[in-house]
C-alpha cells in the first residue's frame, strides 16, 4: 500500500474514516503495516505479538489493549475525534499487567503518538499527523516502533535534568542573599518557584502560565513582583487568575508569601530554569541537591556525593515491601479460596471476598513510614514510592481474580512521617513528597487529586527528635520541681463574741443512712428513675436457680405490659395475682391460650435491696411502664 492509498482510505472523506472503533482498529493497522513494511501481529514465530491482549482496567471491568509486542509496545486505537489523553491513561494502567512496555502508543487514524516510558528517562511524545505520512523521516520514525524500540530512549536521565535544576536554583539563591535578602525567605521563595515550574510541566497550571509570566519582558521588577504575589495567592485558594482558572493546591506551600525583589539577572535566571523539564525530575535525590543550593550552611557541598536511591532500597526492601508481600500473599490466599466458592455459593462468596480485600486496602492506608531525621525526604518518598508499588500489585492480582476496586488508591502523603532539625530540608522534604506523589500518579494513569490537590504535610515536623522542649511547669530556672513541703496548718476562724452574732452550737450528726444496692431489672427493662443490673434474660431463668444461690430477699414485681385495671390502679388485679404461687410466691408457667400471649408477662423480680422500718416492705421499681419511688408492695 502506498501512503497517497492509505491517506486517501483512512483520511478525512475516506471510505473507512466513518467506521467504529472497534470495526476499524484492526484493519487501520494491518494496513499501517503494510504501509511501513513491518510484519503484523502473530507474523513473527515465537513473539508474544498479537491483536486484543486481554488484561484488567482497575476498578473498572475487564479490557485489552488493541495491540501489544512485549518488550516493545502496546497500541490502543481509537474513533477519529476522540480523547488521546484519555487513551494514554487507560494504557498506563494496563502498563503494569503488561510488564510495562517501553513504548505506549495512542491512535485515533488521524493522528499517532508515541510516549516513552524508559525508567530512569524523563517521559517524551512523538506526534505524527495522517498528512505527513507521505514523508520519508515519517515513515522512519513509526518504523522505529516496531523494529528499534530503544532508539527512542531519550539521552538526558532524570538525575542529569535534576542535577542542571538544582545548580539553576543554587546560583539564583547566591545571588538574591547577596543583595541582603533574609537567607529563609529565599530559600522559601524559590521552592514556591520550582513547585509552579513542575505543576505547569504536568499541566495543573494551565497554558504554562508561570513561565509565560516570568517570561514576559515588558514587565518591570516591581510589577513582576506583585504578579507573583498574585499567582501565589489565587494558588493557596484556588480562583480566576487573569481569564485562567487555577486549581486549590493548598497544603501550606504558598500559606506564607514573600517575594523578594528581582533584578533582571534573577529574572534571567528563572527563564533559563523555566526551559528545563521538570516534570522528569528525580525527587529520589531531588531535595539533598536543592537543600545543598538553599542552605548557606550547605553550599560548599553542592558537588559532593550523596546517597543514590539504591543505597536507600536496601534499607526500604526489607522494611516495607517484603514484609507487605508476604502479608499479601496470607491475605490471596484467602482470597482465592473465596473466589473458588464463587461458583457454587454466587453473590455471596464474592462480598465475602470483596470484604476481605477492602479489608486489607484499609490496611495499608494505616501503613505509616517514619523516619525521625527525614532530612530532605529521600527515605520517605522512596518508602511512599514502594508502598504505592505493593497497592498497585495487589490491585492488580486481585483484579485477576475478579474483585474490582470503585475508590481512588488508599496511600498517599498520609502515610510518611518525618522529624527534622533543618528548617530548609523539611521544607524540601514537603515539597519532595507532594511531587513524587502527583508524578506515581500520572506515570500509572491516575489524574492527580484536586480540591485540594496537596494534602497538608503537618506530620513532617520541624523539630528535634531526642529533644522535646515543652514550657516549664514549675517555677525555677529550667523548670525544676521545688522539693515538696507540708502544707501549712489553717489557722482556726477568730470566734465571734457574745452578742455579736455569734452561732449556735451545732446539732448532733445526724445517723448516717444506709445505702442500698440497686435493683436487677429484666435485660429489656429500663429503670426511668435508677439504671439497674442486668441478671438473666427473662425472669423465668433468674428464678430457677438453686435455692442456695438465691438470695432471701422479697419479690420486686416490675410489669413489662399490663391490662388496663393494672395500669390504672396500683393494686394488682385478680389476674395478675392468679400468675403467682400462693405459697412460695414464684411465678407459675404463663398460660398461653390459643397461642395468644396473657397480658401479663409475668416478669418479676427479686429486689437485691430492700429498706425495712416497721415491718412494712418497701420496694422501689417501675410499675406499669412508669417511674416509681419507693411504694408499698402489691397485695398477692
Amino acid at each position: 500500500m502506498t501512503p497517497a492509498d492509505f491517506i486517501a482510505k483512512w483520511g478525512p472523506g475516506g471510505p473507512a474514516h466513518s467506521l467504529s472503533e472497534r470495526a476499524g482498529a484492526q484493519p487501520h493497522f494491518i494496513d499501517l503495516c503494510r504501509l511501513l513494511g513491518v510484519p503484523e501481529p502473530g507474523a513473527v514465530p515465537g513473539e508474544d505479538y498479537v491483536f486484543e491482549q486481554h488484561t484488567l482496567l482497575l476498578g473498572e471491568a475487564r479490557g485489552y489493549a488493541d495491540v501489544y509486542w512485549r518488550n516493545r509496545f502496546a497500541w490502543e486505537n481509537k474513533a477519529p475525534a476522540k480523547n488521546l489523553d484519555a487513551a494514554l491513561r487507560q494504557l498506563q494502567q494496563y502498563s503494569l499487567a503488561l510488564s510495562n512496555p517501553p513504548l505506549l502508543v495512542v491512535c485515533d487514524r488521524l493522528v499517532i503518538r508515541i510516549h516513552t516510558q524508559f525508567n530512569g528517562h524523563p517521559s517524551e511524545q512523538h506526534t505524527v499527523r495522517i498528512d505527513q505520512l507521505d514523508q520519508p523521516a515519517t515513515q522512519s520514525l513509526l518504523r522505529r516502533v516496531w523494529l528499534d524500540p530503544e532508539s527512542f530512549r531519550p539521552q538526558k536521565t532524570t538525575r542529569d535534568i535534576t542535577e542542571a535544576a538544582a545548580r539553576s536554583f543554587a546560583t539564583l539563591a547566591e545571588q538574591l542573599r547577596s543583595r541582603g535578602n533574609d537567607a529563609e525567605t529565599v530559600a522559601h521563595f524559590l521552592t514556591q518557584c520550582l513547585f509552579c515550574f513542575f505543576a505547569e510541566d504536568v499541566g495543573l497550571l494551565p497554558g504554562r502560565m508561570f513561565e509565560r509570566l516570568v517570561g514576559n519582558r515588558q514587565l518591570t521588577s516591581g510589577r513582576l513582583t506583585t504578579g507573583l504575589q498574585s499567582l501565589f495567592a489565587t494558588m493557596q485558594g484556588g480562583g480566576l487568575y487573569g481569564p485562567d482558572d487555577i486549581p486549590w493546591f493548598n497544603g501550606g506551600l504558598f500559606q506564607r508569601i514573600d517575594v523578594p525583589r528581582l533584578e533582571i539577572v534573577d529574572i534571567t535566571e528563572l527563564r533559563n530554569a523555566a526551559a528545563l523539564n521538570w516534570s522528569a525530575i528525580d525527587v529520589s535525590i531531588f531535595g539533598t541537591l536543592f537543600e545543598r543550593g538553599l542552605d548557606p550552611a550547605k553550599r560548599s557541598q553542592l558537588g559532593a556525593h550523596y546517597t543514590d536511591p539504591a543505597t536507600i532500597a536496601r534499607i526500604v526492601e526489607p522494611v516495607v515491601t517484603r514484609p507487605l508481600l508476604q502479608k499479601w500473599e496470607l491475605t490471596a490466599q484467602e482470597l482465592r479460596a473465596q473466589t473458588a466458592k464463587i461458583k457454587k455459593h454466587g453473590d455471596a462468596a464474592h462480598r465475602k471476598a470483596h470484604a476481605r480485600f477492602v479489608l486489607w486496602l484499609e490496611e495499608l492506608r494505616a501503613f505509616r513510614i517514619l523516619d525521625p531525621a527525614c532530612g530532605s525526604g529521600n527515605f520517605l518518598f522512596l518508602g511512599l514510592k514502594a508502598l504505592k508499588d505493593v497497592e498497585l500489585l495487589t490491585i492488580t492480582q486481585a483484579a485477576d481474580l475478579g474483585l474490582d476496586r470503585e475508590q481512588d488508591l488508599v496511600t498517599g502523603p498520609h502515610n510518611v512521617l518525618g522529624i527534622e532539625l533543618n528548617e530548609y530540608a523539611a521544607e524540601l522534604a514537603r515539597v519532595s513528597i507532594w511531587i513524587g506523589e502527583i508524578q506515581w500518579r500520572i506515570a500509572h494513569g491516575y489524574p492527580p487529586k484536586t480540591n485540594p490537590v496537596l494534602e497538608p504535610l503537618e506530620q513532617i515536623e520541624c523539630r528535634d527528635a531526642l529533644l522535646q522542649f515543652l514550657p516549664p511547669r514549675w517555677g525555677g530556672p529550667g523548670g525544676a520541681r521545688p522539693p515538696s513541703q507540708p502544707p501549712p496548718r489553717p489557722s482556726p476562724p477568730p470566734s465571734p463574741q457574745r452578742g455579736e452574732g455569734a452561732s449556735p452550737p451545732p446539732k448532733p450528726l445526724a445517723r448516717r443512712q444506709r445505702r442500698h444496692r440497686q435493683p436487677a431489672l429484666h435485660w429489656r427493662q429500663e429503670d426511668a428513675r435508677r439504671a439497674g443490673r442486668c441478671l438473666y434474660r427473662n425472669a423465668a431463668q433468674d428464678l430457677r436457680r438453686p435455692r442456695a444461690r438465691r438470695r432471701r430477699l422479697r419479690l420486686l414485681l416490675v410489669r413489662k405490659s399490663a391490662c388496663s385495671a393494672c395500669q390504672s390502679s396500683a393494686d394488682c388485679c385478680g389476674i395478675c395475682s392468679n400468675q403467682l404461687h400462693p405459697r412460695r410466691q414464684e411465678p407459675r408457667r404463663a398460660r398461653r391460650h390459643r397461642q395468644e400471649q396473657p397480658h401479663l408477662r409475668c416478669v418479676e423480680r427479686r429486689a437485691v435491696g430492700e429498706r425495712r422500718r416497721g415491718g412494712a416492705g418497701v420496694v422501689g421499681g417501675v410499675w406499669g411502664g412508669w417511674a416509681t419511688g419507693p411504694t408499698e408492695r402489691p397485695t398477692i
